[in-house]
């Protein structure tokens, strides 16, 4: 009979373990919500992961920390900045020249030179190839898909084209122009495509439509896997030089929850749409649980007496009333003037997508002058649509187009006034800069003494209201609550407030 061995089980030393732990930390300094059970998760799978595997071990720490898609970009800027140095030590990032990636640059370097060349004596890697070698060499390596051999060449292409200079404060971004400009990747790409239409002709089958499409999207994905590892090899220049520390201050983005409304960049607000399609779905979930679950009624009395009965009159059995659910009628009041636009587009478009969660939901919005603009949102299956309506038809400018609450919540008063009653939650959106007009204050408090309740909603940092001209302190003082809200995980938690 023969012994079978046992199968070896790699446990986690404890320097590894601390490594990890380090990374965790920094991952929740980036704000990603990483758990005990996530850690553990984590620690687990990189017992069965080959270090020297830097991709795996990446996507392995990827699967069990990283949750929501969102949070991707974050995870891997932590990874390649916290590892560049630290994760050196246990072969998890290898910063040397793989010696047969430097064989293969030395071979074309010679086949490009012939005996006569000019190479110099003991330049190894590919530094003595011109750039016309390098070129031909990327192209022979991207035609192939060789991500080895791309590898290395991203590496000399930092080294030789992006210009670093230690201790120069510089962003990656300038130094990654400079490398992508001289490799030129988009004529790169196109004699890819020629080379590919050309032999597919000479084969006697020239490349559908729909083939010249994929071979340009597979062309285009190599293309992309390159400047991701030249970006890969700049951040870990740039953290050689200026230490792990600085450049995660510097490289750390915020998550697309946590992105100022009123200062997003054009990319950051695409991830912010983005990200509100996932957090209606969950917010819908978890208003609806706790609506069903969260409210205990009082103690039935009749109930529990005719339930002891079958106890002999011990009230073994209490009863408790369950008052059906209820939905708020909602109605938002919304200042879309300057930069507090994007603030009421984003909070308009997830009330609008959870508006199955309140039994009804009217909107208006204001800059100087009023609108109702409910009806925009009637029948829309894109709310986008809607709210782009808001912004270029709605009749909100009265005077010169300059935010005027006061007028604004005096022309409300006059007109819907009335239909506010004890079931409406009215939640009014803005940063109560009123550019010094009287802030006919009265009004809210009015509001307040009809409706259920009365919130303000302000994207400005507390730290400025009541400066200049905002006036928040005048109308807070007549709401129930003013809550600031200038992302979306503060808006995620004043939803959730209002089941």
């Amino acid at each position: 009979m023969t012994d079978t061995a046992e199968p070896e089980v790699k446990t986690v030393g404890e320097p590894l373990l601390d490594l990890l732990n380090g990374f965790i930390v920094e991952l929740r300094e980036a704000g990603l919500p990483v758990s005990l059970t996530e850690n553990l998760d984590a620690m687990a799978a990189i017992e069965h992961i080959p270090l020297e595997e830097r991709e795996t071990f990446k996507y392995a720490l990827a699967a069990t920390l990283v949750k929501n898609n969102a949070h991707w970009r974050s995870f891997e800027t932590v990874f390649e900045v916290y590892f560049s140095l630290r994760g050196a030590k246990y072969g998890i990032d290898d910063d040397t020249l793989d010696p047969d990636l430097a064989d293969l640059l030395d071979d074309d370097e010679r086949d490009g030179q012939g005996e006569g060349g000019s190479g110099q004596s003991g330049q190894g890697g590919g530094d003595a190839l011109t750039p016309e070698e390098l070129q031909k060499l990327l192209y022979q390596a991207m035609m192939k898909g060789d991500e080895a051999l791309m590898r290395a060449i991203a590496r000399q292409a930092v080294k030789r084209f992006a210009g670093m200079e230690p201790g120069r404060p510089v962003g990656g971004t300038y130094y990654l122009y400079r490398t992508l400009r001289n490799l030129d990747l988009d004529g790169l790409l196109e004699k890819m495509m020629d080379q590919r239409r050309q032999q597919a002709t000479d084969d006697g089958e020239p490349l559908s439509p729909l083939e010249e499409r994929l071979e340009h999207d597979e062309y285009e994905h190599r293309v992309e896997g390159l400047k991701k590892e030249i970006e890969a090899e700049i951040r870990r220049r740039l953290v050689a030089d200026r230490g792990v520390e600085a450049m995660a201050k510097t490289l750390r983005k915020p998550l697309p929850e946590d992105v100022d409304f009123m200062h997003a960049s054009r990319e950051e607000m695409v991830g912010l749409r983005k990200a509100l399609i996932p957090l209606t779905r969950r917010l819908a979930v978890r208003l609806a649980r706790k609506r069903r679950h969260n409210r205990k009624g009082p103690l039935d009395f009749r109930r529990t007496v005719r339930a002891s009965l079958s106890y002999g009159g011990v009230p073994a059995e209490p009863k408790f009333r369950h008052p059906k659910p209820h939905k708020p009628e909602i109605f938002v009041i919304a200042d879309i003037s300057g930069s507090v636009a994007a603030f009421a587009r984003f909070t308009l478009m997830l009330v609008y997508a959870i508006s199955g969660q309140f039994s009804k939901v009217r909107s208006f919005v204001f800059i100087d002058g009023i609108d109702e603009v409910t009806s925009y949102f009637e029948g829309v299956e894109d709310v986008t649509e809607a709210v782009h309506r808001v912004n270029t038809e709605a009749d909100v400018v009265w005077v010169d187009g300059h935010s005027d609450y006061g007028h604004a919540f005096e022309v409300f008063h006059q007109k819907w006034g009335k239909e506010i009653g004890p079931k409406t939650t009215v939640i009014i959106l803005g940063d109560a800069r009123n550019n010094y007009h009287a802030s006919q204050a009265w009004v809210i408090k009015e509001i307040q003494h009809k409706a259920r309740h009365v919130y303000w909603l302000n994207p400005e940092p507390k730290s400025y209201w009541d400066t200049g001209d905002s006036i928040v302190g005048d109308y807070g003082a007549h709401c129930d609550d003013v809550f600031e809200c200038r992302n979306l995980r503060q808006l995620e938690r004043f939803v959730e407030h209002l089941a």
